[in-house]
């Protein structure tokens, strides 16, 4: 029995001293990648010289001026959600029903994209501890889309710069009227 533990011990050794000298020239695995960097810098801007309060309240503004309802906001953990919901077909897809339509002669119809909503989380959080007056603000931006089943067809994270660009534009200008009021 004690030649069976030896064995297993050195054995359990071995193996670990293997699997940490492999660990040793391996990339480290927490490094963003420059893409990742890419996507943050997209999706983050930092805002100097305005009020936690005031930052909350121009990230809703921006939101509301691109057609969102505010769904959630946490505002002691510097969080809002917002979403809109739209039409979701294209004009080739109902061209394409129609057709289907015709020549099925009623027997049933394609399933097409129908109903889509656009959802938007905001973070906010300091972006240093000695300064209580600069934020930095994040914000993502998913869909997902029903069919005419009502069924799930899509969800993905918009990646499209002009979003997230058009957001902060509006986020800047709110920011600016936020610094305005007395």
């Amino acid at each position: 029995m004690d030649g069976n533990v030896t064995w297993r011990l050195t054995g359990a050794v071995l193996a670990v001293a293997v699997l940490t000298s492999c660990m040793a020239g391996s990339p480290q695995f927490f490094e963003p990648t420059p893409e990742i960097l890419q996507n943050r810098e997209m999706k983050t801007r930092k805002y100097e010289g305005i009020s936690e309060v005031d930052i909350l309240s121009a990230s809703a503004a921006a939101l509301q001026d691109l057609g969102f309802s505010i769904d959630e906001s946490e505002t002691k953990l510097g969080i809002i959600v917002g979403s809109k919901r739209s039409d979701a077909s294209s004009d080739v897809e109902e061209a394409l029903q129609v057709v289907t339509a015709i020549l099925s002669l009623g027997t049933g119809g394609m399933v097409i994209d129908e109903v889509q909503e656009f959802r938007a989380s905001i973070v906010i959080r300091p972006a240093s501890t000695e300064n209580a007056e600069n934020h930095n603000v994040s914000v993502t931006f998913q869909r997902t889309v029903w069919d005419s089943d009502d069924r799930v067809s899509k969800r993905e994270t918009l990646e499209a710069p002009e979003i997230y660009q058009d957001f902060f534009d509006r986020l800047s200008q709110s920011v600016f009227l936020e610094r305005q009021e007395p």
